[in-house]
């Protein structure tokens, strides 16, 4: 808190006394100001307040816990993993007393100082789920409690949402915000504030899309679908034998007599004949199978790409990564070739709006929107959220903006305190001002991570320095068949990157 100097008013004969009754209330402010601050203080005395993130750790065959400095805060003990749901708080979940025979199992839940938290319960565990890269995470809001063979919810920092009355309590896999509660042989779904979006009363509910808000699937005791939206209304009701998680403008995919059709929100038939299977929706265009080959439809009816490729994706309502005898290539809507059919791979990164392909299995292009090559490497990494990608061009890292916009470390980074930089073949790092703070002895490197570790590479093997430049695990460590490196002090990041766990 900054301080302002106070002004004396000098030769003034007699007091003030606006002056005076200014000067009580400020200082009555700045008393209320301390008091609020001490109150705030003893509300959370015996709770640690922390800006620390935490790891699972594994060592000798146990599992423990550090921080992003790399102290161990739960000595490596537990014979099974520990979930960490929200790496930002220190609640970590663990499992023991496991009797395999009969598959049972207790867990509880600890802090940072290994104190045992939510004893209210005879249980706590994470909500497990996938993201769109198909990688476990968990949900960072809520608890699964266990209370007399029954599931409830509270949230991440202990407050009850749902008592413990329900048979069980899922993540609806692939959505966000949906948690699937079952009672009495029936789901229904709740949202992560334990708020009911649909009733109990279905024997299944699916996702329909990534993004929740659309709605979802849902199967009645008879095994027929519907669709019901996140405000509990019903959308389509349970009249057909199979519902596609596919949507698009009001517009849905069921399984008729012999195929698959297109419906509205109204239930009216779209498609004017059953095609042998439906794989996506954009706008007014539909890509159908028929004879086991894909082509594109509208949904008129009126034929834009006839049915003989191997299969198709969209990139726009006028351009198609198309596959014939196993090499992609992309077509306009008058299957006129964009890009030749002679590639490996062809993808499309939609929060991007750029394309990648590659003829082999080590580099790959980056073309524009207008199918234009615009850089040529070995793709390190392509970051949607952060904006930038990384690739290795003529045995150098490069970073580049999706706008093929040339870009410094130091500009992608600028939270960073030290940064990888390359001389006579060699790899170093500076600091901001360019000043060596690591000398150029490395074969490899990569940038710090937010905890302010970086990798080095020497002979083929991988330790860690900080922000000074100084080795903090030893360059000894044999990481070729990671998919990821990545260290936090002396600990670094274990094959499996599903189990976000560190090991050394």
């Amino acid at each position: 808190m900054s301080r302002s100097k106070g002004r004396r008013y000098n030769g003034e004969q007699k007091l003030n006394m606006k002056k005076v009754f200014a000067v009580i209330i400020v200082i009555i402010v700045i008393i209320m100001f301390f008091v609020g601050i001490k109150k705030l203080l003893t509300q959370g005395k015996g709770k640690k307040i922390s800006n620390e993130s935490y790891f699972t750790a594994f060592m000798d065959n146990k599992y423990g816990v550090i921080n992003s400095k790399g102290e161990t805060v739960i000595e490596p003990s537990y014979s099974e993993l520990i979930v960490i749901p929200n790496r930002n708080k220190d609640i970590f979940i663990c499992t023991y007393d496991i009797d395999y025979t009969n598959a049972t199992y207790k867990t509880k839940a600890l802090n940072a100082k290994n104190e045992e938290i939510y004893k209210n319960y005879d249980g706590i565990e994470a909500l497990e789920n996938y993201d769109k890269n198909n990688n476990i995470v968990y949900n960072t809001s809520v608890l699964k409690t266990k209370k007399n063979n029954k599931y409830g919810l509270i949230t991440i920092d202990g407050k009850e949402i749902l008592s413990c009355e329900y048979d069980e309590i899922l993540d609806l896999k692939g959505n966000e915000n949906s948690i699937i509660i079952h009672k009495d042989g029936k789901v229904g779904l709740v949202d992560n504030s334990g708020k009911k979006v649909i009733d109990i009363k279905y024997k299944e509910i699916k996702k329909l899309q990534d993004d929740y808000k659309n709605g979802y699937i849902v199967v009645d005791e008879n095994g027929k679908y519907g669709i019901v939206d996140c405000a509990n209304n019903i959308v389509l009701s349970t009249n057909y034998s199979q519902i596609k998680p596919i949507y698009a403008n009001g517009m849905y995919v069921v399984k008729g007599t012999d195929g698959y059709n297109i419906v509205q929100k109204n239930g009216n038939i779209v498609t004017k004949k059953e095609y042998q299977d439906i794989k996506d929706i954009k706008n007014d265009q539909i890509i159908v199978r028929e004879n086991n080959k894909y082509g594109l439809i509208k949904s008129s009816g009126e034929q834009i790409l006839a049915c003989t490729y191997d299969d198709i994706s969209f990139i726009t309502t006028d351009a198609y990564i198309v596959k014939t005898n196993n090499k992609y290539g992309i077509v306009n809507s008058k299957n006129e070739n964009l890009v030749e059919h002679r590639y490996n791979y062809i993808n499309y990164i939609k929060e991007a709006d750029i394309i990648e392909i590659a003829e082999d299995d080590i580099n790959s292009s980056i073309l524009d929107n207008k199918f234009q090559k615009r850089l040529t490497g070995i793709i390190s990494e392509i970051n949607t959220e952060k904006g930038y990608l990384k690739i290795r061009m003529e045995e150098d890292y490069r970073y580049y903006n999706f706008k093929f916009e040339e870009k410094t470390n130091k500009e992608i980074f600028p939270n960073n305190d030290i940064f990888l930089s390359k001389k006579d073949g060699k790899y170093g790092f500076v600091d901001k001002d360019g000043k060596i703070v690591a000398d150029y002895i490395y074969d490899d490197g990569a940038e710090a991570n937010i905890f302010g570790f970086a990798c080095v590479n020497q002979n083929g093997k991988w330790g860690s320095i900080d922000k000074t430049g100084t080795i903090v695990a030893p360059i000894d460590n044999d990481l070729s068949s990671n998919t990821i490196i990545d260290f936090i002090g002396k600990w670094h990041l274990m094959r499996d990157i599903n189990l976000n766990c560190y090991t050394k």
